[in-house]
């Protein structure tokens, strides 16, 4: 009977902790490290949750589209979203294009945003940018105001302010 009791609390914990249609919202995200956007997105992936874009995605940021799904995302008029050469740090400190990283961003990204990266200059160290009517064409659109997400939301993710946040998924329409 203990055990019962003890099985149904922690499932009742864990029911909790991830709602079966819950959305996250990335409203401005820089990048960082390729390793730990991969970590993050696979967990996000596993989740169910969808996501929406509806700010800035950079760099490592963009690597959702080549994990997450793409009928589990979507961008509002406000996405945009910005691709470069991976690189890392000299030993002074500097930055360094990384030919190695740079094809492991080219293998994940999906065809579409690879035609799309191609077309627009390749992977280098200056940021092309992904949005509007190109962005509609390669991610769906959803509707909704920023001031509402920040209003329904309920959870952040992430040190940085405001990067992750769980909204209300009803509110968005694709």
């Amino acid at each position: 009977m203990r055990i019962r009791g003890l099985l149904l609390c922690a499932a009742l914990v864990v029911s909790g902790i991830a709602p079966a249609h819950a959305t996250m919202r990335i409203a401005e995200d820089r990048g960082g490290q390729i390793g730990q956007y991969l970590q993050t997105y696979a967990l996000l992936r596993s989740s169910g949750e969808n996501v929406v874009v509806d700010g800035n995605c950079l760099s490592a940021c963009t690597l959702l589209l080549g994990v997450i799904p793409r009928d589990r995302i979507c961008a509002t008029e406000r996405a945009r979203f910005g691709f470069h050469a991976a690189w890392m740090p000299d030993q002074d400190g500097r930055p360094v294009t990384s030919p190695m990283g740079t094809q492991a961003l080219w293998r994940l990204y999906p065809n579409s945003v690879r035609k799309w990266i191609s077309r627009n200059g390749g992977l280098s160290r200056k940021m092309i940018y992904l949005e509007g009517r190109a962005l509609s064409g390669i991610v769906p659109s959803c509707t909704r105001s920023a001031r509402q997400d920040r209003e329904d939301s309920d959870r952040r993710y992430l040190p940085r302010p405001v990067r992750y946040e769980r909204a209300n998924a009803a509110s968005y329409r694709r």
